[in-house]
């Protein structure tokens, strides 16, 4: 990662106005996450043995690695396996397909950005053993915060092919506006209650990955 292309950042004032709105719409949530924290907890309890939730060290602004919160969603030993998944996949719980087909399973993410380490809208969190093999290109997404919601999760989620993905996330940091961000959000629960996306063949995300570590390892 020191070798990332290094990028011309976003003038002060409009990382200021992010942040601001990051904080606002984040902090209009918290009582949404914290009305579902007991009950999302109590069920996942109650379904499988292991804890309510999921931390994973993921790739933030300039490659600063931060550890990304998410309810979880599939058996306590599921770390160990790929993390590639389809709506089959055994490792997943009951109460962890009713998560991700809401999105519910992301909302402890709002104490990530209350935080500092992601925003309400940006580019998808990134793995730590992919983003360390991204091109120059494809690093420019590493320019601003991950986000909870952004480009790629309203334009096709995983449906659409790895490298094709980083393209969104690249688009969306060289095009980035806050009325961009207004349209994202908008778009957000429309996506959310047509569930496409949440799910992608897991033998097509194995394939897509390792060709894409193929050729960034030449």
């Amino acid at each position: 990662m020191d070798e990332m292309i290094k990028i011309k950042a976003k003038h002060p004032i409009q990382s200021a106005i992010k942040r601001i709105f990051d904080l606002f719409f984040s902090l209009l949530l918290l009582p949404l996450f914290l009305l579902f924290l007991p009950i999302i907890a109590f069920l996942i309890k109650i379904d499988s043995t292991g804890p309510v939730f999921f931390r994973d060290e993921r790739m933030g602004r300039w490659g600063h690695p931060f550890i990304c919160w998410k309810f979880r969603t599939m058996v306590s030993d599921a770390d160990a396996h790929s993390p590639a998944v389809g709506e089959h996949d055994e490792r997943i719980t009951r109460v962890g397909h009713w998560l991700r087909k809401t999105s519910l399973d992301e909302l402890p993410q709002i104490i990530n950005i209350l935080k500092g380490d992601m925003s309400m809208v940006g580019p998808r969190p990134a793995l730590l053993s992919l983003a360390a093999r991204y091109t120059p290109h494809q690093a420019c997404k590493l320019q601003m915060r991950p986000g909870l919601t952004g480009w790629l999760q309203v334009n096709g989620r995983n449906t659409l092919p790895y490298e094709e993905r980083l393209e969104y996330d690249v688009w969306y940091v060289e095009n980035w506006t806050i009325l961009l961000d207004l349209k994202i959000l908008i778009k957000t629960p429309l996506v959310v209650l047509s569930q496409k996306g949440i799910y992608h063949p897991a033998i097509v995300e194995k394939a897509a990955t390792s060709a894409a570590l193929s050729v960034n390892q030449k």
